[in-house]
């Protein structure tokens, strides 16, 4: 793992790079991304329906593929999260533009 990986993994998805706290916050929910581009970050999915959670995600990145493409993460597996779990995984499926 290089540093800029290192720098990356257990940051929440979404945060300044100059925030001082970039991790996760108590009573919130939170999807581990898992290969690809952002793998070691975390997705904030509070409040996220289990349709929502099931769908997965496509997130700007500018490390993906193509430059302000996305990076696209499917769950784990159906079922893989329940309500009130505090953490699921989703796993990089490819890129998009």
């Amino acid at each position: 793992m290089n540093g800029d990986e290192q720098l990356l993994r257990g940051r929440v998805y979404g945060c300044d790079h100059d925030d001082p706290d970039p991790g996760p916050r108590p009573a919130r929910t939170y999807a581990m991304l898992v290969g690809g581009p952002l793998d070691g970050l975390l997705l904030d999915i509070t409040g996220w329906t289990p349709d929502e959670v099931g769908g997965g995600v496509a997130l700007p990145t500018e490390l993906s593929r193509w430059p302000g493409g996305r990076a696209l993460y499917d769950p784990s597996a159906p079922g893989a999260r329940t309500l009130g779990e505090k953490t699921c995984r989703f796993h990089y499926s490819g890129d998009a533009p």
